[in-house]
């Protein structure tokens, strides 16, 4: 800037030098230095959402572009031929690219972007991009079946993410109820498509999460194109599923959609119904599987009755236990058999050994001294004074006048040695 206004700024004391609190920039300056660095930037290409779309009258058209992934918008405006030129219409909702420049508007403080082309994202694009994000988040682990949660078997409540007085709400609500009737569904409304539909199921999600009663999750839509069901492979909503703490279900358009939501998700369901099919047990087929399983159990249990019921007889059928005396009876016999046999042998060594010892006994009394002395023998004993009186062998115990006793089979008397003669063996044995 020349003229007046600079001359001014340089009197100020601060326009070439640093802003000091002595020498402060007057707000001009400030201005024209952000416009000046603002002016540095160049064209740049932008892309976005348009939120809003408003076509004036005068020659300037003013819009609003969002980025999906955070709460940050951005003042647009252009000439009305730009939007004219699009080759498919531009409406709020639309994911564009545009290119221009910014302007620093100093009289207001404002900043816009200027644009001079827009062109609207193609589906060829947007599969591409959405392709790249799945990439990134598999990457990351967010995807990981094994991080999967299972869906309980009967919920407390079911958690339900989707449009107010959708179809996608009346099918979850009456295939729920039609199965279980008891079943409690708690609703968290949010807009399903458009720019303030990520902010607003990532609330409801949260809000569901955050509540104890709720066992499981259900995102719900219909179908839709891929602009309309791209909300649902947004970045912060994908990553809010997978932080979410309750199972998820997401039930997103029809069987062909794929958003990343259903990646993200515990369990993909094809539509709202298969939904609610997935997480609300139907209570006719449980009670007739029910009924089933008590039926088995108790044909079960009367085979097995029946089973050990034929074992129990095939057992008492057994001569161990239908006639349970019958081998005490035979060991009986056998015991009084063993014992007379017994008898017997004691018997008979008995009497053998008696005949044996009448034998000696017979032996004993002929050759003893009393069968002797029944002969006509005597036994010649010398009287001592101790007592002992020791048989007389020889002559040669005997002197003239020693005290004898002679003992005889029927007594004994006592005698004295008049004299003793000696004879010789041989001379008795001639005798």
């Amino acid at each position: 800037m020349t003229g007046p206004a600079s001359t001014s700024a340089s009197g100020a004391g601060g326009a070439g030098g640093p802003s000091t609190a002595e020498q402060p920039w007057p707000v001009r300056v400030v201005s024209m230095k952000i416009s000046q660095w603002i002016d540095r930037l160049g064209e740049v290409w932008v892309e976005g959402q348009i939120t809003q779309l408003n076509r004036r009258g005068g020659g300037t058209a003013f819009l609003t572009l969002r980025d999906p992934s955070a709460n940050v918008s951005l003042q647009v405006t252009c000439l009305p031929a730009v939007l004219d030129r699009s080759e498919v219409p531009l409406n709020e909702g639309t994911q564009v690219i545009v290119r221009g420049k910014f302007t620093y508007w100093a009289g207001r403080g404002s900043l816009s972007l200027r644009i001079t082309e827009i062109r609207a994202v193609g589906v060829g694009e947007l599969l591409a991009r959405i392709e790249r994000l799945r990439q990134l988040l598999h990457a990351e682990g967010l995807f990981d079946e094994r991080l999967k949660r299972p869906l309980p078997f009967l919920p407390r409540t079911v958690g339900l993410v989707t449009a107010r007085a959708s179809a996608a709400e009346r099918d979850v609500r009456s295939i729920a109820e039609g199965r279980w009737p008891d079943v409690r569904i708690r609703a968290e409304y949010a807009t399903v498509q458009g720019p303030t539909a990520v902010p607003q199921l990532v609330a409801a999600l949260r809000a569901l999460d955050a509540d104890p009663e709720v066992d499981v999750i259900i995102m719900a839509r219909g179908g839709g194109s891929v602009e309309d069901l791209l909300p649902f492979s947004d970045e912060t909503l994908c990553r809010a599923v997978h932080a979410a703490r309750t199972p998820v279900v997401s039930a997103i358009g029809h069987e062909p959609d794929n958003p990343l939501c259903d990646f993200a998700a515990d369990v993909r369901a094809a539509t709202p119904t298969d939904a609610a099919k997935r997480v609300v047990p139907d209570v006719v087929a449980e009670l007739e599987r029910i009924a089933e399983l008590r039926q088995r159990a108790a044909s079960a249990l009367r085979g097995w009755v029946a089973r050990e019921a034929h074992t129990l007889e095939a057992l008492r059928s057994r001569p161990v236990f239908a006639h349970p005396l019958r081998l005490v009876d035979d060991r009986a016999e056998q015991v009084e058999r063993l014992l007379r046999d017994v008898r017997r042998d004691v018997r008979r060594t008995v009497e053998r050994e008696s005949d044996g010892v009448r034998h000696l006994a017979a032996r004993l009394t002929a050759l003893g001294p009393a069968a002797t002395m029944a002969r006509g023998y005597a036994v010649v004993q010398k009287v001592t004074p101790d007592g002992e009186n020791p048989v007389v062998r020889s002559i040669e115990d005997l002197a003239p006048g020693s005290q004898l006793r002679v003992r005889v089979p029927d007594g004994a008397a006592n005698a004295a040695v008049m004299g003793v003669k000696k004879i010789s063996v041989r001379t008795e044995e001639e005798q």
